[in-house]
């Protein structure tokens, strides 16, 4: 795979602002929606977003153990009756832990997939960007990401997509984006969205 971390180290707090005010705009009206993610509902999407926050907030810390090897697909996510403190409160944690220059060193685990440092930062600021989309159509709120994040999610999911062999079942298909159009544009249709999507 090329490297998508040849650039400096992004600071996801920016990214989890804007996730954390998507998050307060969801209505419980909104719950069972469906969202661009073909299993879950926005319900399920916020469940795996909880989930993920956990996962590489502890990656950073380099605390292993369960939330860090449990597989993204081996089960369908939800929330509890607590989701709108513990979601915001986990992202807040994952943009402090990354802040650590120890999070960089060496390597970690999260997805039950040991990665070096950098690159899993990379791959956390990417699914910080796309989920964010998704949560943002599904929900029909209007969605400007980091720009740090932005680029750090199209280095990698470029990355993904030149590599020969990349990780299976990480991305579906690629949906055609023209080359010129906006940044968040390509790095969705590269994580196997359609930017036209709508609820």
């Amino acid at each position: 795979m090329n490297d998508p971390t040849a650039h400096a180290p992004v600071d996801l707090g920016p990214q989890t602002r804007v996730l954390a005010q998507l998050v307060a705009g969801v209505g419980d009206d909104r719950l069972a929606d469906p969202t661009p993610c073909p299993r879950f509902a926005v319900r399920q999407l916020l469940g795996h977003l909880l989930g993920l926050a956990v996962a590489f907030r502890d990656a950073g810390r380099k605390d292993l153990g369960a939330t860090t090897d449990s597989v993204p697909d081996s089960a369908v996510p939800d929330i509890g009756p607590g989701w709108r403190e513990e979601l915001p409160r986990a992202l807040d944690e994952l943009a402090e832990a990354w802040r650590d220059p120890a999070a960089l060193t060496g390597e970690t685990r999260a997805g039950g997939v040991t990665l070096p440092g950098p690159v899993a930062l990379a791959v956390a600021a990417d699914e910080l960007v796309v989920h964010g989309w998704d949560l943002a159509r599904a929900t029909g709120q209007p969605y400007a990401p980091d720009p740090a994040a932005l680029d750090a999610a199209h280095a990698f999911v470029q990355a993904v997509a030149a590599d020969p062999t990349p990780p299976p079942g990480l991305f579906g298909p690629a949906v055609p984006v023209a080359p010129d159009a906006p940044l968040l544009d390509r790095v969705v249709g590269l994580s196997g969205r359609d930017p036209k999507w709508g609820a």
